[in-house]
């Protein structure tokens, strides 16, 4: 660790003495019986209730319950992509416009990029389900779904693109500008690709916090895995087993997208400290 990195770290985190280690030891300890605690808990509080009965559990391994659900998973990937596709490029033309030396433009983009930071996608989902309709404005339930996901995810994506491209040494536009390059070709022959590359794994980050969204979908009814459980709950009346089944599909999908990332940052970390 170079000098500078390590004064860096002093600065912002103080190493724990003796002592210290010690009780942060002593407190983890404590925190992970407290958990395992709880878990113990709430299973014995399933079995009483006979919620671990087998024969609870194996009728999720019917086919037809399997295709249930995957259709509904189906939805909402098709959903996330969608969203990805879109959201992801107008994200990057955000940024950009927030960038711009454009009178006006780049005031007008951050008004558009901190409203959908800072509204819940709820209320933009309620808006095409409830408000618009009432003006004659009829759109499918995926696009109810999609279209408030794209505007509130392109309005994140902006800032961290944004974040990219200031993140990129400032040596690389006086380089461009000294073999000379214009300030259109320096941001997309330059500044661009390396911005890109920084955010990567924000990207994928991201990414998870689509498919994550996309659970809204049960209020536009549109058939996405959230919706596709809602209806398998009334119909095998297993409320606890069928949310728990959905939720480890939830999960194995975002550890993967997870996983991903880490390791995208982890090479670019790598490449970059053999530079």
């Amino acid at each position: 660790m170079s000098a500078k990195s390590s004064t860096a770290t002093q600065v912002l985190f103080d190493a724990p003495g003796p002592k210290g280690r010690r009780r942060i030891l002593i407190l983890s300890i404590l925190s992970v019986l407290a958990i395992a605690g709880l878990i113990a808990l709430g299973l014995w509080q399933f079995a009483k209730n006979g919620q671990l009965d087998p024969g609870r559990w194996v009728v999720y391994l019917r086919a037809d319950y399997l295709a249930f659900l995957g259709q509904g998973l189906m939805g909402t990937l098709k959903a996330t992509g969608m969203a990805a596709v879109v959201a992801f490029p107008l994200g990057l033309l955000l940024a950009l416009g927030r960038h711009a030396q454009i009178p006006g433009l780049s005031h007008l983009v951050a008004v558009w990029i901190e409203f959908f930071r800072g509204i819940p996608m709820l209320l933009v989902v309620y808006a095409f389900l409830l408000a618009l309709p009432a003006y004659g404005v009829n759109v499918p339930r995926f696009w109810m779904l999609v279209i408030p996901m794209i505007l509130v995810s392109s309005a994140t994506t902006a800032e961290v693109f944004r974040a990219g491209i200031r993140a990129v040494d400032k040596g690389q536009r006086e380089a461009a500008a000294a073999i000379g390059l214009s300030g259109f070709d320096t941001m997309f022959s330059v500044i661009l690709p390396q911005a890109v590359r920084l955010v990567l794994p924000s990207l994928i980050l991201a990414l998870v916090s689509l498919l994550k969204d996309s659970t809204l979908g049960y209020v536009v009814s549109y058939n996405e895995l959230q919706f596709q459980g809602k209806t398998m709950v009334s119909i095998t009346r297993y409320l606890v087993q069928t949310y728990v089944v959905v939720s480890v599909i939830y999960i194995a999908i975002n550890f993967l997208l997870t996983r991903v990332a880490l390791m995208l940052d982890a090479r670019m970390k790598a490449r970059a400290a053999s530079s």
